[in-house]
Formats: C-alpha cells, structure tokens, sequence
C-alpha cells in the first residue's frame, strides 16, 4: 500500500565563493532536479530549494566572460541576437548568468519551468 504524502519541501544551500560557473551550475541542478532526495521521481518537480550564495565572488576568467556569447533567435527575418557574458552581467547581474546556465541543464520539458522557480540565487 502506498501512501499519497508529499515529502516535506528541503533547503539545498550552495557556497559560489572561489568555484567555477559550472561546477556550481551543475550543483544546482542536480539538486533541483531532486536527485539529492529519497523521494526522487524522473515525473514530478521535487519540493527542493536550491539557494546559490555569493554569486558575485564566483571565479570566471575573463577570457570566459569576454568570449561566451548568449544566442536567442525571434523566429522573424533578422531577429537573431547575441549578448556577450560581459553585456549580460552588466544589464542583468551575475544572477542571470547562474539562472541561465543552470536552465541549460535542465531537461526541456513541462517541469522545467516549475523547478527553475525553486531556484534563488543571491550576489
């Protein structure tokens, strides 16, 4: 007999200081992906809070944040648009470059959006 109870929402906290992008990217989605639970199932988003602290003292080379480019496309004749990291980090912050690495990582389907809402990153 199974029981219909939810698993009581966790709190998965991530130190940025002195680590890579990646390293800290997937991290995060490991963990709202709900991979750290008992309760893990590959069709449900898991009540899991992934808070990313000092984003702001994380290490990224120059050489990454002059050279990554962020493509986007509007579907229309002549909408294609790059950003470089350099651009984006300076319209939107550091926390919009964890957000869309760490959306990267995650699978491309309905649940997508509802763990990316659990993830909360501060600079």
């Amino acid at each position: 007999m199974t029981s219909n109870t939810k698993p009581a929402p966790m709190t998965h906290t991530i130190d940025a200081t002195d680590r890579t992008l990646g390293r800290v990217a997937s991290e995060a989605a490991h963990a709202l992906l709900g991979k750290r639970s008992a309760h893990f199932a590959k069709n449900q988003a898991m009540p899991v809070k992934v808070i990313v602290e000092n984003a702001g003292k994380m290490h990224l080379p120059s050489r990454r944040i002059k050279g990554k480019i962020y493509t986007r496309y509007t579907g229309y004749p002549g909408g294609f648009y790059e950003t470089s990291m350099e651009e984006m980090i300076v319209k939107k912050g550091i926390a919009e470059v964890v957000k869309k690495t760490v959306d990267g990582m995650i699978p491309r389907n309905k649940l997508r959006a509802p763990r990316m809402k659990n993830l909360v990153v501060n600079e």
